[in-house]
C-alpha cells in the first residue's frame, strides 16, 4: 500500500515542528526540502527523529560526482529515508552518490529527479534547447539512466506513474509529487493528480503538502486523503 509523505514548506524549524505536533500520531513520514535545510541544518532532522519521524530530504543534489558523493554520504549519516539527486547529473554523478550511501547505510535510498513536476513540454523544451513533444519521454529515459546507476528509484508526477511502473518494474521506488484533492488549486505545479489515481497507476509514496496543511480542517483533509489512497481500484 502507498504511504503518505508531508513536505514541511515552514521557514523554520518552530514552524515546522508545530505542525508535527500539531497532526500527532497520524503523519509518521516527512519531507525537509530546501528552504528548511538552508535555514536549520541537520537539526530539524534530528528533531523530527527525537519525535519518532522518518525523514525525505529533498535536496535535488547536482554537482561533480566527488562533491555528490560526499553530501549523499552525510545524509545517509543522519539516518534520512529518503535522499533526492538530480538524473541530469550524469551516470558517474549517479554511481559515486549509490556507491557512498552503499558503503555507509543501510536504510538511505536515493531518488533521482527526472524532469520537474513544474514543467511543460515547452518549458522543458526552451531549457534543453530542442523540441519536447511529450515531458513522459523524457522522464522515463532518464529514470532508466538511473537504475542503470543504481538508484533505487524516482520522483516524478503522478502523469508518468503508470508508464515508469511498466519501464522499471516492481523494485523500483516512486514517489509522487502534485498530489492535489479534486478540485483543488494546482499552485506552481504543471502535472499534478488526485491521490486515488496515482495509488492506481503504481506510486509507492505520495507527497501531499498544501491539500492538507493549507487546509481549513487538517485532520479532516487528512483523513480524505488517507481515504482516497485506500480506494479500491
Amino acid at each position: 500500500m502507498a504511504e503518505l509523505i508531508l513536505p514541511l514548506d515552514q521557514p523554520s524549524q518552530r514552524d515546522a515542528l508545530a505542525l508535527v505536533d500539531d497532526l500527532g500520531e497520524a503523519v509518521d513520514f516527512y519531507k525537509v526540502g530546501l528552504e528548511l535545510f538552508t535555514r536549520e541544518g541537520p537539526s530539524v532532522v534530528r528533531a523530527l527523529h527525537g519525535r519518532g519521524k522518518r525523514v525525505f530530504l529533498d535536496l535535488k543534489l547536482l554537482d561533480i560526482p566527488n562533491t555528490v558523493a560526499r553530501a549523499a554520504r552525510a545524509a545517509a549519516d543522519l539516518d534520512v529515508e529518503l535522499l533526492t539527486l538530480h538524473a541530469t547529473g550524469g551516470r558517474a554523478m549517479m554511481e559515486a552518490a549509490a556507491e557512498a550511501v552503499a558503503s555507509t547505510s543501510r536504510r538511505t535510498r536515493l531518488l533521482a529527479v527526472t524532469v520537474l513536476t513544474s514543467f511543460t513540454p515547452d518549458g522543458l523544451g526552451e531549457t534543453w534547447g530542442r523540441s519536447i513533444h511529450e515531458v513522459g519521454e523524457e522522464v522515463t529515459r532518464l529514470a532508466r539512466l538511473a537504475r542503470e546507476c543504481g538508484i533505487h528509484g524516482v520522483v516524478s508526477s503522478a502523469h508518468e506513474v503508470a508508464r515508469l511502473r511498466a519501464a522499471l518494474g516492481p523494485d523500483a521506488l516512486l514517489v509522487t509529487p502534485g498530489i492535489r484533492l479534486a478540485g483543488g488549486a494546482a499552485h506552481d505545479q504543471a502535472r499534478v493528480a488526485t491521490p486515488d489515481r496515482a495509488v492506481r497507476d503504481g506510486a509507492d509514496y505520495l507527497v501531499v503538502g498544501r491539500a492538507i496543511t493549507a487546509a481549513r480542517d487538517r485532520p479532516a483533509a487528512l483523513a480524505q486523503v488517507l481515504e482516497l489512497m485506500g480506494a479500491p481500484a
